[in-house]
């Protein structure tokens, strides 16, 4: 007959030792049945021992494996099936499922799931707080509830109670996945009959969680590590192509290269299109599209400016090149794929290269501007002798004075003077003539006939600047012979006075232009002029402007007339009568002795002035 031994070591079930206790209560007396009794109890919590022991270590042979799997398997999803697999098939319940949580979206989303009957619960989000696997994904601590359907400690939402009853589930243990001390995630286990948890179960799931996270953090690592190697591989491709740039652009300063081969050589290191603009949006290089002008991203080209640092636009980017604080010019890449730090800092050493091309081509026609303006001012303030011996220079300067030329002197409001005496020199270079600033004005010397046509082109081109020109002009020949030169540049300068005392800004004018105003008007400012014209016939042109009536053009004819009052009537297309009654009207605004000599020479002057003025 066996023992309690035997059946121990044969892990016989239970019943087998029930059976063999009553065999000896029959057989025994009543004190070998105590013995008996005690020796029963003692193998059954053996029993118990042993199974406790045999389940840990299955447990710990899966921990093992588990482990095992996480140094010779780097696919993280592969790594989580296996985990989620073992903690189902250990805890003997009928699903498991990891989650991971979405901080962004507020919500925790299932990433594996072992013994699932539909789809629906497959691809479940769960917000954070909401449900149990919510809780647990938001506070970080284990949960399980016997029966989730009937449980109010958690948050229940319609389709989240769907998924869950689709799945039969009843019984649900959870425990968080932390990583760093933050919560990333939870596992859980799920039974479909309502049952407890007890803590070796929990325990057993709080472990398989811990290598979960730490399944995650190396799939994290090796991430980082081919992310790390793609990098450096980038980043040895962008070293050589930017040493490549940089070869290429010094050799383009050293051989004197322009703007357009500066776009050329970002062009192809770049691959992509490489245009260059002026602040003011001409282009200089490259092609003119409409992605690829900087007034279509001004935000961007400003930022450019303020930082000094390329920024992106939806078609590529810009970078300014700057001097020191100076904006002179705007560089825009096209480019169908992002551009690496190694490629903008590219685009930023050409924006660097830009700055001194211009800064060099400026210098040079500073230099000209200085020996021409130099020049100019030899030629107005030397003696005639001396003129004669400038003429050496002159033709050194590629100038052509010995023809017909035209003198401008001209006033600049609105653009920087210096820039606008730059404007003139290009202007004059263009035309074989010189141009500098000479005693505050801009003034230009140029080979021409048409007076008007010279003060238009200075006005053009000092409005591109965004400013406005006051140009008196005069024409003369053969400009180095004698005091013809300095003879015309006074008369200039006379007519842009005249126009300056009138206030016609913004006008071009010769000698001929301004008649008797020339002479007259002396160091009065435009205040002057226009206190003078309103003491004379302020009132008249007062009435006119009151009753729509024509008494200012009336005395105009009637002075041009030689004071006919049939003349007058004639030029004004009305009847002698209706010239009388204006007359009248005219002696009773201005008063008696209108006609005298000396106040029709001051009404006649005023007139004039005014009809100047008006232009």
């Amino acid at each position: 007959m066996p023992t309690f031994l035997d059946l121990l070591y044969d892990e016989a079930p239970l019943a087998a030792f029930d059976e063999h206790l009553a065999q000896c209560e029959a057989r025994l007396g009543e004190g070998d049945a105590t013995v008996v009794r005690s020796e029963y109890d003692v193998a059954l919590r053996l029993r118990d021992l042993m199974g406790r022991m045999r389940s840990r270590e299955a447990e710990l042979s899966a921990l093992y494996e588990t482990a095992s799997d996480l140094t010779a398997i780097r696919d993280v999803d592969t790594i989580l099936a296996a985990i989620v697999r073992r903690a189902r098939q250990l805890l003997h319940c009928d699903m498991t499922y990891l989650s991971l949580n979405d901080e962004g979206d507020g919500a925790s989303y299932m990433k594996v799931t072992d013994g699932a009957l539909t789809r629906e619960f497959q691809t479940l989000r769960l917000p954070l707080g909401t449900g149990l696997l919510g809780l647990v994904a938001q506070t970080g601590a284990a949960y399980f509830t016997e029966d989730y359907a009937t449980d109010e400690r958690f948050v229940h939402q319609g389709y989240i109670d769907e998924a869950v009853a689709g799945e039969q589930i009843r019984a649900i243990l959870g425990v968080p996945l932390v990583l760093d001390g933050v919560v990333i995630g939870a596992l859980l286990a799920v039974h479909r009959s309502v049952r407890r948890f007890p803590q070796s179960e929990v325990s057993l799931l709080t472990s398989f969680a811990a290598h979960a996270v730490v399944a995650l953090e190396n799939a994290r690592l090796f991430a980082e590590l081919d992310e790390a190697n793609r990098s450096l591989t980038r980043h040895t491709e962008a070293v050589d192509a930017a040493a490549l740039a940089h070869d290429r652009l010094t050799d383009l300063l050293i051989g004197g290269g322009g703007v357009a081969e500066v776009a050329e050589v970002l062009s192809g290191v770049l691959h992509g299109a490489v245009s260059v603009w002026t602040p003011t949006g001409e282009l200089l290089a490259g092609d003119d599209t409409s992605t690829s002008r900087p007034d279509a991203v001004p935000e961007a080209v400003a930022e450019a400016v303020t930082s000094g640092r390329s920024v992106e636009t939806g078609s590529g980017l810009v970078a300014a090149a700057l001097a020191r604080t100076e904006h002179v010019a705007t560089l825009v890449l096209r480019r169908d794929e992002p551009l690496d730090l190694a490629g903008r800092r590219t685009l930023e050493r050409g924006a660097l290269v830009t700055a001194l091309v211009l800064l060099f081509a400026r210098s040079v026609t500073d230099a000209e501007e200085r020996l021409g303006g130099q020049l100019l001012a030899d030629l107005l303030e030397s003696d005639p002798a001396s003129r004669e011996r400038l003429r050496d220079r002159v033709r050194r300067h590629s100038a052509s004075l010995d023809g017909p030329v035209v003198v401008a002197a001209a006033t600049v409001d609105g653009a920087d003077r210096h820039r606008a005496s730059r404007a003139a020199v290009a202007l004059a270079r263009r035309s074989s003539g010189l141009a500098g600033e000479h005693r505050g004005a801009v003034v230009v010397v140029v080979p021409s006939e048409d007076p008007h046509r010279v003060g238009a082109e200075l006005q053009a081109a000092v409005a591109e600047l965004g400013g406005v020109a006051t140009v008196g002009v005069t024409g003369t020949s053969d400009a180095l012979h004698g005091d013809r030169l300095v003879t015309a540049h006074d008369e200039a300068r006379r007519c842009l006075d005249t126009l300056v005392r009138l206030g016609r800004r913004g006008a071009v004018s010769d000698p001929a232009g301004l008649g008797v105003a020339r002479l007259l008007l002396g160091d009065n400012d435009p205040g002057h002029v226009t206190a003078f014209i309103e003491a004379t016939i302020g009132p008249v042109r007062g009435w006119d402007e009151r009753r729509g009536t024509g008494l200012v053009a009336t005395l105009e004819a009637w002075f041009a007339s030689g004071g006919h009052l049939k003349d007058t009537a004639a030029a004004l297309h009305v009847h002698p009568n209706t010239v009388t009654q204006r007359l009248e009207r005219v002696g009773e605004l201005l008063g008696a002795g209108w006609r005298a000599p000396e106040r029709a020479l001051d009404l006649q002057l005023a007139l004039r002035l005014a009809r100047l003025q008006d232009g």
